[in-house]
């Protein structure tokens, strides 16, 4: 049964919100929880659930979530038969929120004409949730339904859709006389001539929408009850795996309510933070309730609170930079922070 389901992710979408953490990357490649991308949690939930075929349809600035995934050798998806497909959108010009556009996969039709899986599972790249979706399949051929929608049980649709792949490959044919442009569209015509079901979803769920999303979302996992309801033994969330050395805790460091990832050197005082791969944190360094990415450097006595640092940023000596929860401070990828700053 598992092997009639075909993994479809659309990675084009684009909000605004997070324009100042999406600048150099797309959506699905935005770092999460020290080691890991947003893409990961869809992409693993397919893989836990026997899915090996897997299509990705990127758009814009999509080299860092290629870089990312590669052949798809961490998910076992570098296969001879099956495995993980790029679709790189060719559309220039289209609604960046529209989760399964039919431009962008009829640019692909041959793909879907080829995949012998007989049902699609369509989601998007930037849901923080742990699922498996063979319940989902057999309630689906169960029901007799044509469309289903993913549901959570808070009421909101987590914009996903399990439908026939021969369906499918009708909808896009057939997108110019039906003026559907994506699923949305389908399951919202209340005038379609297809049966639409909801399948209802229980477990954790966020959708990384806005800065606000990505930093509480971020936070929110120090919670160990949370870290236990989204980090699963027997379906774990699987990454890019990186040959580093364990982080060096240097005397005078503290370290309290915080998640650290390999090769980090700490000096100073973390607090309720996230703290990527490779970070460099000096001595009388304090640092709260921040999230620092990939390889950034705080010198000798900064003071961060609030604040976001995304990857490869060089914060100087005696730096301040604070924001709040609500509106965390926002440092750009590569930048140099330097001076007395201020949200």
């Amino acid at each position: 049964m598992k092997k009639n389901l075909l993994g479809v992710i659309d990675a084009t979408t684009y909000h605004n919100d997070l324009e100042e953490l999406l600048l150099h990357r797309s959506l699905g490649a935005l770092p999460f929880a020290g080691r890991y991308r947003l893409i990961d949690f869809v992409l693993s939930n397919m893989v836990n659930s026997g899915i090996r075929s897997v299509a990705i349809f990127p758009k814009m600035t999509y080299r860092s979530l290629m870089d990312h995934l590669g052949s798809g050798k961490n998910w076992d998806l570098n296969r001879k038969r099956d495995g993980l497909f790029f679709f790189p959108s060719p559309i220039v010009d289209h609604d960046h929120n529209k989760i399964g556009s039919f431009e962008n996969f009829g640019a692909n039709l041959d793909f879907f004409y080829r995949s012998t899986q007989e049902y699609s599972i369509i989601a998007n790249s930037y849901t923080v949730f742990n699922m498996n979706f063979t319940p989902l399949l057999d309630w689906h051929i169960d029901s007799g339904c044509d469309i289903t929608e993913i549901y959570h049980e808070d009421g909101s649709s987590m914009e996903m859709y399990l439908v026939k792949t021969s369906l499918l490959v009708k909808l896009i044919e057939s997108r110019n006389e039906t003026g559907y442009t994506c699923m949305k569209d389908v399951v919202l015509d209340l005038g379609n001539l297809y049966s639409i079901c909801r399948y209802e979803y229980s477990g954790y769920k966020k959708m990384i929408k806005s800065i606000g999303d990505y930093y509480s979302t971020s936070l929110n996992l120090l919670n160990t009850d949370v870290w236990k309801q989204l980090f699963l033994k027997d379906q774990p969330i699987i990454t890019k795996v990186k040959d580093e050395p364990p982080t060096r805790y240097l005397k005078g460091s503290s370290v309290s309510n915080t998640m650290i990832a390999n090769g980090c050197l700490i000096q100073g005082t973390v607090e309720n933070s996230i703290i990527s791969r490779g970070v460099k944190i000096g001595k009388g360094v304090v640092i709260k309730n921040s999230i620092i990415m990939q390889k950034c450097q705080i010198e000798d006595n900064c003071y961060l609170d609030s604040v976001i640092l995304d990857k490869d940023v060089k914060v100087e000596a005696n730096t301040v930079i604070t924001g709040t929860t609500s509106a965390p401070f926002v440092v750009r990828k590569g930048t140099k922070q330097g001076a007395l700053m201020k949200s």
